[in-house]
């Protein structure tokens, strides 16, 4: 007699699940936080590797007009404009809006048309209808309560194709190898993996290809380095830890620092958010590794 055997696959609620991991997590920025943070933005979001990928895997075509949600300071909103798509660019953080249009003025770029626009709004009062732009991008912008239904409301705007990039591991501010290194286990959410199962639950076949984004982290003191690293260890979203496994862990993130801590070379130079670079760095950069998604209407 075989043991009875029930498939979670198919009958997991993939989006219900989601949730409730979400409420496990830190809980999300909102937009004074954004906009506080956009005044480092300066060339962060110029063209990189990142935005390469991204827009080589979009397939975007030739005046075809594009929806960008989540747009922050405009990492693909101003090169679509540039190359002459019409580009709605909605962010819900004021101060990302103001960033972009500096960069649109400077440049002379008049095709792209920014909103102050969240994902929890009524978008339709915002002039976002059902099939209003060819293509509709979220790039590293999903940050919502319902994931199926955003998910589905930028299927419901684009009439070609559909556009995102998630997050492989726990989330890109945090370093899975020093968590590792000082004994915590990570907590890996793998938002592209729910996001896939709830799109093929929905009948929409998704394409999944990944881009890996270097961070070069840096700092102004060997304390500086401590304070802010020692950050991942407190997130509960990151780990789930006792006080005392904590503890250790900032103990043995002292000791490692010690191996992997280095004077950086290229000190008070601009870093690729046009910040000055800190006087010690990390003796190998980290890599984050982002799953891009797209699925044709």
């Amino acid at each position: 007699m075989h043991d009875e055997f029930t498939p979670l696959l198919g009958s997991t609620d993939w989006n219900a699940e989601w949730k409730e991991f979400q409420k496990r997590r830190r809980r999300a920025d909102d937009a004074a936080f954004w906009d506080k943070r956009s005044a480092t933005f300066t060339t962060k979001d110029a063209p990189n590797l990142y935005v390469e990928k991204f827009l080589e895997y979009a397939a975007i075509r030739p005046g075809e007009t594009v929806f960008d949600m989540g747009c922050g300071t405009g990492a693909l909103a101003v090169p679509l404009g540039e190359a002459g798509h019409k580009v709605v660019a909605a962010d819900f953080s004021q101060g990302m809006l103001d960033q972009m249009q500096e960069r649109l003025d400077a440049q002379g770029i008049r095709t792209v048309f920014p909103k102050l626009m969240s994902w929890e709004d009524d978008w339709a009062s915002f002039g976002v209808r059902g099939g209003m732009t060819d293509i509709a991008l979220a790039s590293r912008s999903i940050a919502t309560g319902d994931l199926r239904e955003s998910l589905l409301r930028l299927t419901d705007v684009a009439r070609r194709r559909v556009c995102i990039t998630l997050a492989t591991g726990s989330s890109p501010r945090v370093d899975e190898r020093i968590l590792a290194a000082v004994g915590l286990p990570c907590v890996l959410g793998r938002d592209y993996l729910y996001a896939f199962n709830i799109l093929a639950s929905e009948g929409i076949k998704a394409e999944v290809r990944y881009i890996d984004s270097t961070r070069e982290d840096t700092f102004a003191s060997q304390e500086d380095a401590y304070q802010k690293l020692s950050a991942m260890i407190d997130d509960s979203s990151a780990v789930m830890a006792t006080a005392s496994e904590r503890e250790r862990a900032r103990t043995r993130l002292t000791e490692w620092l010690d191996a992997n801590l280095v004077p950086n070379d290229e000190a008070g130079k601009p870093d690729r958010k046009g910040v000055p670079q800190g006087a010690w760095r990390l003796r190998e950069p980290r890599t984050v590794t982002w799953a891009f998604l797209a699925w044709d209407i």
